[in-house]
């Protein structure tokens, strides 16, 4: 019989380098397998975070690498927490991020419930409802900029269909009232979906046998929802939140694509502000601060819900 793989290797190995690789214990020689990934991880990751905190204590600028760099301490962060402009990008946000989420849980989950009664054809309405998270944002950006259009597109004419208004007489990307709902619906179109598919596998994951002994105990319908369906999905409701607020805080492409941050700054978020900071004003120092400020509330956030999802989870 011909020799294997592994039998061909071992003879092909140094007999002093066998003799170690025999000395070592399996926990050595799983850190030795990832140990590589680790330290990758930590280069592209630990170490950008941790020169970025160094920086926000400097004045350094990206566009004058050859100018003094001054230590000034607390000041980006001081400049920044009292910048009245970077508090309405925050509201911009928030805004944005409020609605996003509240607006996507309804609806997916709603979508979710009604894919989840298996009536005959819903695997290709769950195929056409999943299409719009398939694309790239920057396509979503242009496509709806060309529906958004007033004088062509199709937003406005249904709009006008339904209310009887201009088409012209509005424009949901120039208006400064409009604007910030604009970006709301789209990333709603686009990532509703997303949430639908985690809502449907808590829906899924609810066994049948549940149901059937609330039926024998006369329950309603109603009572069935609000008693097993709503409390059963609750961790897979607060997991779609918590993965689409994350995303949304960081949400640049889509709008960009949109409203570039205008009419004025009324939809610029703090991810395009941020941009705009670094490298638009090449002030370094001034938006590793920013950065970091972010990533501390994002983090902050995020660790507080987390205890609260695992407190659910326990229940």
């Amino acid at each position: 019989m011909g020799e294997t793989t592994i039998e061909r290797a071992a003879k092909a190995t140094p007999p002093k380098l066998a003799r170690r690789i025999r000395g070592l214990s399996d926990r050595a020689i799983a850190w030795i397998f990832v140990a590589p990934t680790i330290f990758l991880l930590l280069a592209v990751n630990i170490f950008p975070l941790i020169w970025t905190i160094r920086l926000s204590f400097t004045n350094f600028r990206a566009n004058r690498p050859n100018a003094e760099v001054k230590w000034i301490g607390l000041r980006n962060y001081e400049r920044i927490l009292t910048d009245s402009d970077i508090w309405l990008t925050m509201q911009a946000t928030a805004h944005f991020l409020f609605w996003t989420i509240v607006l996507q849980v309804l609806l997916g989950f709603a979508l979710a419930w009604f894919i989840n009664q298996k009536f005959r054809g819903s695997n290709f309405w769950t195929t056409v409802i999943v299409l719009p998270m398939m694309l790239s944002p920057a396509v979503v950006g242009n496509f709806w900029t060309f529906l958004y259009q007033p004088q062509i597109g199709l937003f406005n004419y249904s709009v006008a269909f339904l209310t009887g208004a201009d088409p012209t007489s509005f424009s949901m990307i120039g208006d400064t009232g409009l604007a910030p709902w604009a970006i709301v619906i789209v990333d709603t179109w686009m990532w509703t979906p997303f949430v639908m598919l985690i809502c449907l596998a808590g829906l899924r994951s609810i066994p049948d046998s549940i149901y059937e002994a609330a039926e024998c105990d006369r329950a309603s319908k109603w009572r069935q929802f609000w008693t097993i369906t709503v409390p059963m999905v609750l961790p897979f409701l607060m997991l779609a939140v918590l993965f689409r607020g994350i995303e949304n805080f960081k949400m640049f492409d889509l709008v960009v694509q949109l409203t570039g941050g205008g009419p004025g700054n009324i939809t610029t978020l703090t991810s395009i502000d941020l941009k705009r900071e670094a490298f638009e004003k090449w002030r370094t120092g001034y938006s590793s601060a920013y950065a970091i400020i972010l990533f501390v509330t994002v983090f902050g956030l995020a660790s507080i819900y987390v205890k609260a999802l695992n407190r659910v989870k326990e229940r």
